[in-house]
């Protein structure tokens, strides 16, 4: 199959009005998709000022803000318009990208066409529900993914790690690797600047460790923080930089009152910010990839994160950076201290993730994506033949 035969209707709850590593990956694909010839309609919620342009043809689906998180959108519903505009397109494949109500809705269309469905996992939603003390409705929340992805005739996700826990919780049988890429033309270990440290009051020879993303309890400030404090406690000269912005902004500061908030950065302020910092210390146990780990990486940066779905297959303990268990504060505080009495140890596992980082090419890593879709397709379309049904159109 060639890709300008490819039509594919991309559902995502979240495409542009909140700038993360999901929705911009989202975004690099179909800009690929565009650039080999393929047809893409996007199906997302449209908002007056997103947070960067749309790449590729929107159409608008109706979302609900989430209460107390009203940056976020939840879709609930396939407006007449916007299923009009879907029946004219006629994709050849349907890519949801997110478990919500109109990805369901899009899947059961999709299902009673026969057009086959490919699904990417960005984010493990049930592990949210651990930092909203809801941590009982986990077992609820994997029953209905369960149902979700097992409609899909295919799964991408990020990472081996995360193929593994899929596979473990019966979520589908064809599970392929959509890995991330990175930009190094913006993330590299050019852009530190002594200047930059300076006018933030940073002295030449401090440890800075660094935090970069959303400010929301789900990235695990709470271990952040208390990671911070445990170092200090052994004697550990050490200072922070927060980059990023969300709600739980307050709560950081409080936490970490001598912080250095930089606020959202983008661009080549973004990437000098980042690049002036020593360690990357990562919490986080719900992304199923990672992408500020390897943009950290990518950066110079020695890593130190937990040992979970989204980093185990990006850092090397000892090679690239340090793992430790899910909220073993004691563990990365001894990490920390090691990093800031032995400098040419940071320097070294820096020098090992930049080479890893250089290995992620975007290209090949969405070509990936477009194969699923071309297998799938073929693989319907052999079904159909077999049940005597009006194959695909190409």
């Amino acid at each position: 199959m060639r890709p300008e035969e490819l039509r594919i209707a991309l559902f995502s709850g979240n495409y542009n009005y909140v700038r993360d590593g999901a929705n911009q990956a989202l975004n690099r694909l179909v800009e690929y998709l565009l650039r080999q010839g393929a047809q893409v309609r996007v199906y997302s919620p449209i908002v007056k000022r997103p947070a960067f342009p749309a790449t590729g043809e929107m159409v608008n689906i109706k979302a609900f803000k989430v209460p107390g998180r009203e940056e976020y959108r939840i879709p609930y519903k396939l407006p007449r318009s916007a299923r009009r505009d879907l029946e004219a397109f006629a994709p050849n494949v349907v890519h949801v990208a997110s478990p919500d109500f109109v990805a369901h809705r899009a899947i059961s269309w999709a299902r009673r066409g026969k057009v086959p469905v490919v699904a990417s996992v960005h984010t493990r939603f049930d592990t949210y529900l651990q930092y909203y003390n809801l941590k009982w409705l986990e077992p609820v929340a994997r029953a209905i993914m369960r149902r979700f992805y097992r409609r899909c005739d295919a799964i991408v996700v990020p990472a081996e790690s995360t193929a593994a826990i899929m596979r473990a919780q019966r979520m589908n049988k064809d599970i392929s690797i959509w890995s991330r890429g990175v930009d190094r033309a913006q993330f590299n270990p050019e852009r530190r600047s002594l200047e930059w440290r300076r006018a933030h009051g940073i002295g030449d020879d401090e440890m800075v460790v660094s935090f970069l993303g959303r400010l929301v309890l789900e990235k695990g400030l709470d271990v952040f923080a208390d990671a911070v404090d445990a170092a200090r406690a052994k004697g550990v000269p050490l200072r922070v930089v927060a980059i990023g912005t969300g709600p739980a902004h307050d709560y950081f500061e409080e936490r970490l009152p001598d912080a250095i908030f930089t606020g959202q950065l983008t661009g080549d302020e973004l990437a000098m910010a980042f690049a002036s910092t020593d360690v990357f210390l990562n919490p986080s146990i719900t992304e199923t990839f990672g992408n500020v780990t390897l943009e950290a990486m990518a950066s110079g940066l020695p890593v130190m994160a937990a040992a979970a779905s989204g980093t185990t297959s990006l850092v090397q303990d000892n090679i690239t950076g340090r793992l430790a268990e899910p909220g073993d504060i004691d563990a990365m505080a001894n990490e920390l201290a090691d990093y800031q009495r032995n400098p040419e140890l940071r320097a070294r596992h820096g020098a090992a993730g930049l080479e890893f980082a250089k290995t992620m090419d975007w290209d090949a890593i969405n070509a990936a994506v477009m194969h699923v879709y071309e297998r799938v397709i073929e693989r319907r379309c052999h079904l159909n033949r077999r049940l005597g049904l009006q194959a695909l159109r190409p």
